[in-house]
């Protein structure tokens, strides 16, 4: 019997608009709608996955890049993923959603609230995404526009305040009890009184304590500093590496560690890495598609790098295709993680049009080139990952019901023969995650 692991659903495009740009667009479904969503979620949830991320920046970013970022609704528009929760959570039973917050954009006493209201009404099946995008602070009030690893601080500070409010009823101080005429012992309540760098609140907070466990944290993050917020504070790490066996051991081995540094056991937290398959009928069409990227036009390297521009809110669509990319161009609220992504291997004289064909260029599953394979492909390398100790993937996509079901239709069944992929679940979202 194969190792059995995690499967989650990365929303890579936000609640945005779904279709833009392919043919998929002519069913007509209506983004702004939760029906979209619904039908969607429920087919993750009949498949056996874990649970659904959805990605989000509240913001349109830098003048200089709203234009790239909403021409083909590559950044923007998008609506608020936390409001899209409660008719995902209505649509299924067991799945877990995770949408992504940034501290910048809620108060701690706020957030603590809110979350835990959606913990209580979705069965105890919430995630938080907890992002530091730099970049959307000056939207929020008097919130400081921070570096990286400053940004990383606010968050580590954001977190740990909003789980200190969680934790401000303790255990006894909720009794409802009608025999005893007691609701609550207000004696017990903790004062939880916060005075730091970024936030300043009183509790206790008012709402009641979860009955079967906090929301789960998931982050993102590959830099050192980012890995140090996973290792203190997440159940779910978003990781983004290499599928090698080196790579994916390397890792998890700094997942691990970091973990172990703030007090943690390893085994606290899955570590689910992102790959973007394109599943397909047979190995010769597979060829066929693989062949032909490896030799993009202008237009299509045109096309990567407004996808690129509007992810790195930096304009590379006016660079001469045939010089170094200087690295200096990146301002500071500009992901790391999202630079090394878009240079990749490359040395400090590759050209850009050397970098955005590397993007362009399709690769195999069956050799690890890349992600292009027939459901059997696929399976075997998430099968091999499980033989490396991996905990689990996310799929990264859209998510409009004709992506999910050219990914899914021949890939479950496999996987759940194999006994790879649950068929089962447990009632709340943080006892899915337990090690298998």
């Amino acid at each position: 019997m194969s190792r059995q692991q995690h499967f989650g659903w990365f929303l890579a495009r936000g609640f945005g608009p779904h279709g833009w740009g392919h043919p998929s667009l002519d069913w007509d479904y209506d983004w702004t709608s939760p029906a979209l969503y619904q039908q969607a979620v429920r087919t993750l949830e009949q498949a056996g996955f874990d649970l659904l991320i959805i990605e989000d920046a509240p913001s349109l970013g830098s003048a200089s890049t709203i234009d790239l970022r909403v021409r083909q609704a590559f950044g923007g528009p998008k609506l608020d993923p936390l409001l899209l929760a409660p008719y995902l959570f209505a649509a299924t039973e067991r799945i877990g959603i995770v949408p992504t917050v940034n501290p910048a954009a809620y108060l701690p006493y706020t957030a603590a609230r809110q979350f835990a209201t959606l913990q209580h009404l979705s069965g105890h099946r919430l995630g938080l995404n907890v992002v530091t995008d730099t970049g959307s602070a000056r939207h929020f009030g008097t919130a400081p526009q921070l570096g990286h690893d400053a940004a990383y601080d606010r968050a580590e500070e954001w977190t740990s305040a909003v789980v200190a409010l969680w934790r401000s009823w303790p255990e006894g101080a909720l009794i409802a009890h009608p025999d005893a005429g007691r609701y609550a012992d207000g004696a017990l309540l903790q004062p939880t009184r916060h005075r730091g760098e970024y936030f300043s609140f009183d509790g206790p907070l008012n709402a009641i304590p979860f009955t079967d466990g906090a929301p789960v944290i998931v982050s993102p993050g590959g830099s050192p500093r980012g890995l140090g917020f996973a290792g203190a504070n997440s159940d779910v790490q978003l990781a983004l590496a290499p599928m090698t066996e080196q790579s994916v051991r390397a890792y998890r081995g700094r997942i691990h560690d970091a973990a172990i540094a703030a007090g943690r056991s390893p085994d606290d937290i899955t570590i689910l890495f992102a790959i973007q398959p394109t599943v397909v009928s047979s190995a010769e069409e597979a060829d066929r598609l693989v062949a032909a990227s490896h030799h993009p036009d202008d237009d299509v390297l045109r096309r990567i790098a407004e996808r690129q521009s509007s992810d790195l809110e930096t304009d590379l669509t006016g660079l001469d295709l045939d010089r170094p990319l200087d690295r200096g161009i990146f301002g500071e609220h500009v992901s790391h993680g999202s630079i090394q992504r878009l240079i990749g291997t490359h040395d400090e004289d590759a050209s850009l049009r050397e970098i955005l064909t590397a993007h362009a260029r399709l690769g195999r599953i069956r050799d690890g080139s890349g992600w292009v394979g027939t459901a059997v492909e696929l399976a075997d390398r998430i099968e091999e990952y499980g033989a490396w100790g991996n905990d689990g993937v996310l799929l990264w996509g859209d998510l409009h019901p004709v992506t999910v079901h050219r990914t899914l239709d021949e890939l479950v069944p496999i996987l759940r023969r194999r006994g790879i992929l649950r068929r089962e679940y447990e009632p709340t979202l943080r006892a899915n995650l337990r090690p298998f």
